[in-house]
């Protein structure tokens, strides 16, 4: 009997992550916030408790630029700390920096891509894949709602969302996706980079679940 071939890597670790995914997908902030249920200020906050997760990422990402595993998922064309920032400035005004809140679920969140993805190729790609992936995905259609939802004209506060220099996401993604099957990871590697995936999930889940729990309508 001939064997099946072995599954592509990258279908693997969707596969093995979806229920992770689907329950951040499924947060109740997410589900209020896609709604217009919430003030905007409800989502300067996500745009806030981002910006410290990105800037560590986009440090690994740096410290891993030459590594010949993991620099190979190093594209500039998806650097987004700068667009947080400039949304930042909108949302909340010039001095956005020093009005930033305590979050822990942020705090965590960069503290694990800083312990795992500067020297780790698997940490590296774990975290890179959970971020950029799904930001060229889901992130397209939250950045459409949101801008629909609170009339931020010209794209303002979202720009984060928009990806000018990358013009056919399923394009870059399935290029992506090819890098992931290719990566030489052995089995141990593999598994590495699907817990970590699913760790990053987790971290995620725990932000929403921060940002959840604030009474927004009372905040505003």
């Amino acid at each position: 009997m001939t064997e099946a071939p072995e599954a592509a890597f990258s279908a693997v670790l969707r596969q093995a992550s979806a229920t992770d995914h689907a329950e951040a997908e499924s947060a109740g902030y997410m589900s209020d916030l896609m709604s217009g249920k919430l003030p905007l200020a409800a989502f300067a906050a996500l745009t806030a408790r981002l910006h410290p997760v990105y800037a560590a990422l986009e440090e690994a990402a740096e410290a891993m630029r030459e590594h010949p595993v993991a620099g190979r998922f190093v594209h500039d064309e998806l650097t987004r700390t700068p667009s947080l920032e400039a949304d930042l400035a909108f949302l909340r005004g010039a001095d956005w920096a020093e009005q930033a809140e305590n979050s822990p679920a942020a705090d965590a969140y960069a503290a694990r891509i800083r312990e795992v993805a500067f020297t780790s190729p698997e940490g590296f790609v774990a975290h890179h894949y959970t971020r950029y992936l799904g930001d060229l995905s889901g992130g397209l259609i939250i950045g459409r709602t949101i801008e629909r939802l609170y009339d931020l004209s010209d794209g303002r506060g979202v720009s984060f969302y928009r990806f000018g220099e990358i013009p056919k996401p399923k394009n870059f993604k399935d290029a992506y996706r090819t890098l992931i099957d290719e990566a030489p990871f052995d089995p141990d590697g593999r598994a590495l980079v699907v817990a970590e995936v699913r760790e990053a999930y987790r971290l995620n889940s725990a932000l929403f679940a921060e940002l959840g729990a604030i009474r927004w309508n009372e905040a505003a």
